[in-house]
């Protein structure tokens, strides 16, 4: 490959990051409808939680490989005609779903481990805690994890709505770079 063509911004996002990409997002939503089923179902509480727990690590340690491949491959950028405010809201909202995909899940260890609650990723595989057993600790994680929850819950929201307006009213490939990899221009 020339040098200019790897250099060269590219019009869609590479397999990985749309892999990825559309397998966290199912995972993300999964999540945040197993963590509302949590706090109401008293039937199947101890499921969800055993559901929870492995499934939030599963995100992170994606949302590290995600991160990595943002740093290694270049994005595509976003249309020229998009005002300043759109582009700053797009990188604003990347960067804090990045921050929550990566601090929840972090968030959610802590917790278990203030709690002195094991963090079962499958029977007999537990991983260590990362903060000390303290009851206060717990408490003000445990708060933390569900505000973060319903602030992610928002910002998903916002994502998507953001990429139905490129995909449908736009129509500027912002959404199939993403969705299927296409040049903007077909």
């Amino acid at each position: 490959m020339r040098h200019d063509q790897r250099d060269a911004i590219p019009s869609n996002f590479n397999g990985l990051a749309r892999g990825l990409h559309w397998l966290m997002a199912c995972m993300i939503l999964a999540m945040l409808f197993i963590g509302v089923g949590m706090t109401t179902s008293l039937d199947y509480r101890i499921w969800l939680i055993d559901l929870h727990r492995p499934l939030g690590i599963a995100v992170l340690v994606l949302a590290v490989f995600r991160v990595l491949n943002r740093l290694t491959h270049a994005s595509p950028s976003l249309p020229a005609s998009l005002p300043r405010w759109q582009k700053l809201a797009a990188q604003g909202s990347h960067i804090v779903l990045y921050a929550l995909m990566l601090g929840l899940p972090l968030i959610g260890w802590a917790l278990l481990s203030a709690g002195g609650f094991p963090v079962v990723l499958f029977e007999g595989v537990n991983l260590p805690a990362i903060v000390p057993t303290n009851p206060v600790l717990y408490a003000w994680l445990r708060e933390a994890h569900g505000l973060l929850a319903w602030f992610l819950y928002l910002v998903v929201v916002g994502h998507i709505s953001a990429a139905l307006v490129h995909a449908w009213i736009y129509r500027d490939g912002v959404f199939s770079s993403m969705a299927k990899g296409t040049s903007r221009h077909d």
